[in-house]
């Protein structure tokens, strides 16, 4: 798979490639944002926590703020 890096080539490369030249057993699931955002949080970290979690984030390739969001969204969902 070619790397894209952007939607527009994403959508470009979808709507003309055959993909069924290419192996797509290993693709997982994405979770896409569609619910606005109204809320903001604004908290307190240690830099060496941040830092981590700033590098856990960049080797997901997502915003690190991304990352903070979707590890309170997991954690949430398992309490229910």
């Amino acid at each position: 798979m070619p790397s894209l890096h952007s939607d527009e080539a994403a959508e470009d490369f979808v709507a003309t490639a055959d993909l069924t030249r290419y192996d797509l057993s290993g693709f997982k699931p994405m979770r896409f944002e569609i619910e606005p955002k109204a809320a903001a949080l604004n908290m307190r970290l240690p830099a060496s926590l941040l830092d981590a979690v700033k590098a856990r984030a960049k080797a997901k390739g997502i915003p690190y703020t991304r990352y903070v969001r979707m590890l309170l969204e997991t954690d949430v969902a398992q309490m229910r």
